[in-house]
């Protein structure tokens, strides 16, 4: 009878701890859920594509926005469709990856409006091509964007945070920062950086009451094809780039991942992973690292390699048309450019933070 009994209490026992394991979980979600309404939300990169996106995701909510971007013309028309959202709006002119002025832009924002409750690491760069047309001055460009900017960013704005006790940071990596993918040497590599920036910053600042939130997308449909640069046979780059960019079914939608990195932040999660094509890749990698290199290295043997006469010179997206792209197989990603600020426009930057306050009303 006692055997029975013990053997019976067992699935109990589990079911039991199971269901005050979820319990506990759900509590601990609930408290470090955060409502973003007259929050104040910096983004860096937020001019155009998934930045953009994100912005209008948080405006959505009622937060307040600080958008740091490069170009000074793509920030105004951001700013002035985002106004339409009753949120304040305040723009900077900033290279994330000039340690100064980043330094200059964060104490503006601070002076401005007395505090930043979320930061989200946005600016990207990306080039393009075989490894044999890259050189160290891509690695340079793209680790300063990708890496020392979320890191001058965030040096700036954790002390901040840290005085109020509490914080959000979110800092979009890739998968390619979990799976280095070819041709895209440059970007990979700052992307491994930064996710593991990204990671290890998570675990100090737990005791702060700050979240780190690393993400991890996978192809998304941003219009950003238009504005990454391209090497060697870059007409040919750049179709397979849109074309799988453009795919419904490699890509996501840039408004679908805005709202899955705010979800993210909001319940301070540790890292989401983007499409999933991205987590079976990420699958993949962790159980059979051998086979996913091998297959690469295959895959590397069909795309474009370099050749006499094609050179090193970074020719943007928008250089690149083809036959192939644009076309048909690329419109959905053509689209989501014309709604991303992803267009053409004759931009300026602006050095000077005081000069670039605009529309937050106080």
């Amino acid at each position: 009878m006692d055997k029975r009994s013990s053997t019976f209490s067992l699935p109990v026992k589990f079911a039991l701890t199971a269901m005050i394991a979820i319990a506990a979980i759900r509590i601990v979600r609930e408290r470090r859920r955060m409502e973003f309404g007259r929050k104040t939300v910096l983004i860096s990169g937020a001019s155009r594509g998934l930045g953009l996106e994100l912005a209008r995701a948080f405006a959505e909510e009622g937060a307040n926005l600080v958008l740091l971007a490069r170009d000074h013309t793509r920030l105004t028309q951001a700013a002035k469709e985002l106004e339409h959202h009753g949120v304040n709006v305040l723009i900077f002119a900033c290279d994330v990856s000039q340690r100064s002025q980043v330094r200059d832009v964060i104490a503006a924002v601070i002076a401005k409006v007395g505090r930043i409750d979320v930061l989200i690491n946005n600016a990207g760069t990306i080039q393009v091509g075989p490894v044999e047309t890259m050189d160290v001055g891509d690695y340079e460009s793209t680790m300063g964007v990708h890496f020392w900017g979320p890191l001058y960013l965030m040096e700036e704005i954790i002390p901040h945070m840290k005085s109020f006790g509490q914080g959000r940071i979110v800092n979009i990596g890739s998968i390619g920062g979990k799976v280095a993918v070819p041709h895209l040497l440059p970007y990979v590599a700052s992307k491994f950086a930064l996710v593991g920036l990204s990671e290890g910053m998570r675990a100090e600042l737990l005791k702060d009451g700050i979240y780190v939130t690393t993400v991890c997308p996978g192809l998304m449909r941003t219009g950003s094809h238009l504005r990454a640069f391209f090497k060697g046979q870059h007409k040919k780059e750049y179709a397979l780039f849109a074309i799988a960019n453009a795919s419904p079914l490699l890509s996501a939608a840039s408004a679908r991942a805005a709202r899955e990195i705010l979800e993210a932040c909001r319940y301070g999660k540790a890292e989401i992973t983007i499409t999933a094509q991205a987590r079976l890749l990420r699958l993949a990698n962790g159980l059979f690292p051998t086979l996913v290199a091998e297959t690469f290295g295959l895959v590397n043997r069909l795309l474009p390699r370099p050749r006499a006469g094609t050179g090193t010179d970074l020719k943007e997206g928008s250089e690149s048309g083809s036959v192939l792209a644009p076309s048909l197989l690329t419109r959905p990603a053509d689209r989501a450019a014309a709604r991303n600020n992803e267009l053409s426009t004759a931009g300026t930057t602006a050095s000077l933070p005081s000069a670039n306050l605009r529309l937050w009303r106080g």
